[in-house]
């Protein structure tokens, strides 16, 4: 069964930074496009990054551009989302997945990490 563990959230104050992991079992990790997504009480998981194959084109929510950085570690089945100048807005938590707009869909999605920004 293939599955992703996302890790890293926590509780942080305004302007702090956290580092986002996402790690699984994905047969040929290297080949497909990754995204990560958060999710609001109360509101659909929105897209916040993406990043393709290699890890050579990425795209960002216009909310989280220069704040945020996605990159992964294909050898590793991981992905990563660099979180700096964090905002209270940016409170939620956080999955990866496939990137549905290559994928066409999504694998069962993982716990999650939460992440909190108080101000």
């Amino acid at each position: 069964q293939e599955h992703l563990v996302e890790s890293g959230g926590g509780l942080v104050q305004a302007g702090a930074s956290l580092r986002l992991s996402c790690s699984g079992s994905l047969r040929s990790f290297s080949r497909w496009d990754m995204g990560w997504f958060r999710q609001d009480p109360g509101k659909a998981r929105e897209v916040v990054a993406t990043i393709n194959w290699s890890g050579g084109t990425t795209y960002y929510v216009d909310s989280v551009k220069g704040r945020f950085t996605i990159s992964r570690d294909n050898p590793k089945n991981t992905v990563y989302l660099q979180m700096d100048n964090l905002r209270p807005e940016d409170t939620g938590v956080y999955y990866c997945n496939l990137d549905p707009s290559v994928s066409g869909g999504f694998l069962d999605w993982g716990p999650g990490t939460q992440v909190t920004v108080s101000s």
